[in-house]
């Protein structure tokens, strides 16, 4: 058994089809067959039926399965390590909304610690082989990493009543709210049922920070997205705050990549999971 077989079944599994299999590795088809043929001699086992249209694949086939992706890829990840400029070992990472610039950057700098040899390619979005997002981000046939915890604060413009430090406590009529967020629900008793207390709505927390800033009103935002920022004070609040996890959203199967799953078992020991508190 090598590489080739093993390329050869995990095309022919994922196509379900041994013309579509073949135009897909750029090889005839009675060539493909014969490569499956092979394996399956040396494994002794049947790994497809023929059907009518495609193939059907059995039960030794789905075991085999994962097991092939992962030598396929780490024999690639070998292949590379060798071939002088091509010996960096690909990632490429979706950055969801309302990341703070602090924990990407934060991120990437343990990405490369973990894996010195690391191609990190960085897309915005849903994108990728995994995700940088908040927790409430994550689809439900994902797994997630949490690497940070921190609490939701009060921002406020620099001209705000509240906003110096002995200011007095005063109820607060220009709410900025985000009502397509998934923090929307688990903010709003902090916000009132006054429909009057709102001045303004934002598509984003990063939209709301914005709007903070610019002297609209004020927004309950999480910590680091506000920490730093010349224009917006934080004020505490005298209620329990809500909170929210930031980490790596990625599918089981994304951990089949030697890129990820080293990044993954460097986190799981090295994860810096904390209560950021203004």
């Amino acid at each position: 058994m090598d590489v080739r077989h093993l390329k050869a079944f995990l095309a022919v599994f994922e196509e379900r089809n041994i013309t579509a299999a073949a135009q897909r590795l750029f090889i005839s088809q009675p060539t493909l067959s014969v490569t499956i043929k092979q394996l399956e001699e040396e494994l002794g086992a049947t790994l497809f039926v023929r059907q009518p249209r495609g193939v059907e694949v059995s039960d030794e086939a789905r075991l085999l399965y994962p097991q092939a992706r992962r030598m396929v890829a780490d024999a690639e990840a070998l292949s590379r390590m060798f071939r002088g400029r091509e010996n960096r070992a690909p990632l490429t990472l979706g950055i969801e909304g309302d990341i703070a610039a602090s924990h990407i950057e934060a991120f990437v700098r343990m990405a490369h610690l973990a894996l010195p040899n690391l191609l990190l390619t960085m897309e915005e979005g849903c994108q990728g082989d995994g995700r940088l997002a908040v927790e409430e981000m994550c689809c439900e046939d994902e797994l997630f990493l949490p690497l940070w915890e921190e609490s939701y604060v009060m921002a406020l413009p620099l001209n705000h009543p509240m906003a110096a430090v002995q200011a007095n406590w005063v109820p607060i009529e220009d709410w900025i709210t985000c009502p397509q967020h998934p923090s929307h629900q688990r903010l709003m008793a902090l916000y009132g049922r006054s429909p009057e207390a709102v001045a303004g709505h934002a598509g984003s927390l990063q939209q709301a920070l914005h709007m903070v800033a610019a002297g609209v009103g004020v927004a309950m935002l999480p910590q680091s997205l506000v920490t730093g920022h010349a224009r917006v004070v934080v004020r505490p609040l005298h209620l329990p705050a809500p909170t929210r996890r930031v980490g790596l959203c990625y599918a089981a199967q994304a951990l089949e990549m030697p890129a990820m799953r080293g990044l993954h078992e460097y986190f799981l020991l090295n994860r810096p999971v904390v209560i950021e508190a203004a």
